[in-house]
């Protein structure tokens, strides 16, 4: 394996991370259909507590070329710089369950070395699970749930949620690197790819973010708060049907791509393991509130079994 030696500086002030956490991760490159991990990084990395762990090199695995950063000018004078990053936090949930989130930019270069410097920081934290997440255009109908694809060794995360099992080849992301390596080490990994209607792949779709929100969940038990992006989505689905409405020939599309999603749904009855059997997946509320009615029946001697872990 690669030396990850001086591709990462960990922040001496936080050295108070637990063992065994899950680790969460998604960056931003390739592909990234409806923003889905733009919007899933911005989400958390504002709504959520977290503190920078271990923050990489940019000028060693940057392309700055290829991915100009920003600068700010202001009437005469450059007034901000704002490099580019890639870090991994600790951070906690809805209910303060603590994990790990690796985000930023996705490395152009030393794929090796960075995915040799990711397992490096695992096996440091001794992290239980690592799921990423990332998003892919399909010809699916936005009327319809978002579909996923699951890959890893995580078997009854890909026999529960993966709609679409193909034999292909496609353009590796660095988190396929870090996959596979973490597969041949038998640590249990899970891959998301989310399938986004690709006439909205260009577009920042909430729901996409949901989607994202949904199988992070699904794959390690953190909640995390949905209802303003759901309300989004609402209102963003709502423009979108007006246009169908009022398109024929977008509308004839759409017909189509219901036609063969649900042809094909047909022989793939998969649902969310979270999701109700009305298919909807209950708010952070509605969990919190379960998990408290939970906790207190444990109190009052319902349940006398200790807790595992």
């Amino acid at each position: 394996m690669q030396n990850s030696d001086g591709l990462y500086e960990l922040n001496p002030a936080v050295d108070d991370v637990p063992e065994g956490l899950h680790l969460v991760a998604g960056l931003t490159g390739f592909a990234d259909a409806g923003s889905a991990v733009t919007q899933l990084s911005e989400y958390l990395v504002t709504r959520v507590d977290h503190r920078e762990l271990a923050t990489f090199d940019a000028d060693i695995l940057l392309d700055y070329r290829a991915r100009r950063p920003t600068v700010y000018f202001d009437q005469d004078h450059l007034a901000d710089y704002r490099p580019p990053k890639l870090a991994l936090y600790l951070a906690t949930d809805e209910i303060g369950q603590p994990f790990l989130f690796l985000t930023g930019f996705e490395p152009d270069f030393q794929w090796e070395r960075f995915s040799a410097a990711v397992i490096q920081l695992i096996a440091r934290y001794k992290v239980k699970t690592t799921t990423w997440v990332h998003a892919i255009p399909m010809p699916v109908p936005h009327t319809r749930p978002i579909g996923v694809t699951v890959s890893g060794n995580r078997t009854e995360l890909i026999d529960a949620m993966s709609i679409w099992k193909p034999r292909t080849q496609v353009p590796a992301n660095a988190l396929h690197l870090v996959e596979y390596r973490l597969q041949q080490q038998l640590h249990p990994i899970a891959g998301f790819v989310l399938l986004i209607p690709h006439y909205l792949a260009d577009t920042e779709f909430p729901d996409a973010a949901v989607k994202a929100l949904e199988t992070i969940s699904a794959a390690t038990g953190l909640i995390f708060p949905t209802d303003s992006l759901r309300e989004d989505g609402r209102d963003f689905l709502s423009k979108i049907d007006s246009q169908v409405e009022i398109n024929p020939e977008l509308a004839r599309l759409v017909g189509s791509l219901e036609e063969r999603h649900d042809s094909y749904m047909e022989g793939n009855p998969l649902r969310s393991p979270l999701t109700d059997i009305d298919g909807e997946l209950p708010s952070a509320d509605e969990i919190a509130a379960e998990l408290e009615s939970f906790l207190a029946a444990r109190h009052n001697g319902e349940d006398n079994e200790p807790f595992s872990r």
